[in-house]
């Protein structure tokens, strides 16, 4: 006997899509991924820029395949609300124009800024090592470890986060460390320069390792999640931010500069309220079997 198809009637939130349909039938054994395809045909949209939630209680009804619609609460005759969430950009694609940015600016700086009666010194040529390597390494990881829970992302956001790195990680990074009148034209301190580099290599390594275990939770093209272990997950959420950031103090020792100082700490704060965020999406989806943390990122600290 065949199931009885299920009738929704479509609402917009906000501008409303051009052929969105006011009703919407589904079988009862169809998934949420079924009621984001048909909507996005019918109303001849990108499917990632639907944003479906409830009218009953506003939640949102997430585009997978392994939920049934029976089960997101929808019933026969439930309203459902459709948000144009405007033009997209995959995820991957900013990562690799948003780091491209600073990964271009420090060579070309490096190589441009000291006075032609004076080449860059030893702490001008480690820092550009050390911070194109820490870009070269984010854009190697997009392009062959992240594997990301959504497609992709509203296009204002490639200028927001170019801003941050293009203008704060590159132009103003780069101009203060390599004219020939910053500190770091001067001589090197080992006591501090070498424990710096130490810092960093512990950092990018110890980042890189917990970027491997957040991609095992995974499939290839799948949204599911996991409880992470490994090196640092015992410790704090996120010991992925955790890393980075001692990566970055170790790049602040090197380059002597106040920019550099900068955006660590605007990086910091951005990832810590990001750890925040998955700490209590843990706790929300994993319930008694995650372990919670009073650390989201800096060990006693945040």
């Amino acid at each position: 006997m065949a199931s009885k198809p299920l009738t929704f009637s479509v609402r917009p939130r906000g501008k409303p899509l051009h052929k969105l349909p006011e009703e919407l039938s589904l079988s009862s054994t169809s998934t949420s991924s079924d009621l984001y395809t048909q909507l996005a045909s019918s109303s001849q949209t990108s499917i990632h820029r639907l944003r479906i939630t409830k009218g009953s209680d506003g939640s949102f009804i997430p585009n997978t395949s392994s939920l049934p619609v029976s089960d997101t609460g929808l019933r026969d005759g439930s309203t459902i609300y459709v948000k144009d969430l405007g033009p997209q950009i995959s995820w991957r694609l900013v990562y690799i124009l948003e780091y491209l940015g600073p990964l271009l600016i420090h060579p070309i700086l490096y190589f441009i800024l000291p006075s032609s009666s004076s080449s860059p010194s030893f702490l001008q040529t480690l820092s550009c090592t050390l911070i194109t390597l820490h870009f070269l390494k984010r854009e190697l990881e997009t392009l062959f470890l992240h594997r990301f829970s959504s497609a992709t992302m509203p296009l204002f956001n490639l200028f927001k986060n170019s801003a941050h790195y293009w203008l704060l990680a590159g132009l103003n990074i780069a101009f203060w460390t390599y004219r020939s009148s910053s500190p770091a034209a001067g001589d090197s301190n080992p006591l501090i320069t070498w424990p710096s580099v130490a810092l960093y290599v512990i950092g990018e390594l110890g980042n890189l390792n917990a970027h491997f275990v957040l991609r095992s939770l995974r499939s290839s093209g799948g949204n599911e999640r996991g409880i992470p272990h490994g090196l640092g997950f015992g410790l704090v959420t996120c010991p992925n931010y955790m890393f980075e950031a001692l990566a970055w103090i170790g790049i602040c020792g090197v380059t002597w500069s106040l920019a550099s100082v900068l955006f660590s700490v605007v990086a910091v704060g951005q990832m810590g309220v990001w750890a925040q965020k998955r700490e209590g999406r843990y706790r929300r989806e994993f319930g008694g079997k995650y372990q919670k943390k009073r650390s989201v990122m800096l060990p006693g600290l945040w």
